[in-house]
């Protein structure tokens, strides 16, 4: 069975069920966290929810909670180098990554806590942003799921103005002088060290919705040590090399909804349009008004995404 309890954190007030989480450690001794919340009612199968980059398992409870009440079990995890799982460097503010492929440990501990957890199947997969990134090579290595959602997921990173070239460029050559776990500029982490006390809400690229944007800064002040700020070089450069190489696989042979906010402008919404027409079995859904985390935005715009994933979840084989 999973290992040892784990915290699992709620603002005052919060009156969504809390998750069961618990630390489980990957096959390179990295410690992680995962958290489980069972469904509502008799359990149509199992969601594993892949977070993006700077989050953690708290930030999703919202959803969680409506995923269960839909009859959903829900597994998610806390990536290695956020959240409650280890940190990977002594800069605990900063964003990194051995090898992107290291990820893929950290689903091989979900798979292994679902199957010792006997969650309920079909298990289908719901990734937003850097985790759609993870969670599209996890399908390519015969994830066990009936069915996929994706919220803005990175498959591309937007780097206007900079040239990718470039940015590969001076990714690899600040590995070259030692400093590719140093802050990429442009990457985040400011004076508070993460991004929703850094910026403003009018400004932000994530939602649109001030509610959400209020919670999730009320989240930051009061838990800090599961925030995280910007990317190191290195994060920034496999980041994009696993972008290329992801474009250059064919899609699964899986069938998947994918989300994409008209006003998007953290991943690159032209790859994310390129993946969709090449994905026979996928459609793409495009949410007006929204930014980058339609999850997280406003309640129409959010049940417009978690609605098609449902009847994705309910109609998959």
């Amino acid at each position: 069975m999973p290992g040892r309890p784990a915290p699992f954190r709620q603002l005052p007030g919060d009156s969504a069920p809390p998750a069961r989480a618990f630390w489980t450690q990957a096959d390179d001794g990295v410690t992680l966290r995962l958290a489980h919340w069972p469904a509502a009612t008799d359990s149509l199968g199992t969601v594993l929810l892949f977070p993006g980059r700077t989050e953690y398992i708290e930030k999703y409870s919202g959803i969680a909670s409506e995923l269960t009440v839909a009859g959903y079990d829900v597994l998610a995890i806390d990536w290695r180098g956020q959240g409650l799982s280890d940190r990977l460097l002594p800069d605990v503010r900063l964003g990194h990554v051995g090898q992107f492929a290291d990820y893929q440990r950290d689903v091989v501990e979900v798979i292994v806590a679902a199957t010792e957890l006997a969650l309920p199947r079909p298990w289908h997969l719901l990734a937003h942003s850097m985790g759609g990134c993870i969670g599209l090579a996890a399908l390519r290595q015969d994830l066990p799921v009936a069915s996929a959602a994706f919220s803005a997921p990175m498959w591309g990173i937007s780097l206007r103005p900079m040239p990718h070239g470039l940015a590969v460029g001076m990714t690899y050559l600040a590995g070259r002088l030692g400093r590719g776990a140093r802050l990429a500029p442009g990457s985040g982490g400011g004076t508070l060290g993460t991004y929703v006390l850094d910026e403003s809400f009018s400004a932000n690229l994530l939602t649109e919705d001030a509610d959400e944007w209020c919670r999730m800064v009320r989240q930051a002040a009061a838990w800090p040590d599961m925030t995280l700020g910007g990317a190191s070089f290195d994060w920034v450069g496999k980041a994009l090399n696993e972008c290329l190489r992801l474009s250059r696989l064919p899609s699964p042979d899986i069938p998947a909804v994918v989300s994409l906010g008209s006003r998007e402008r953290i991943v690159s919404a032209a790859a994310i349009r390129d993946r969709v027409s090449r994905w026979p079995s996928a459609s793409l859904l495009t949410v007006e008004g929204a930014r980058h985390e339609v999850m997280m935005c406003t309640p129409d715009r959010r049940a417009a995404f978690l609605s098609a994933a449902l009847d994705l979840f309910q109609s998959a084989p």
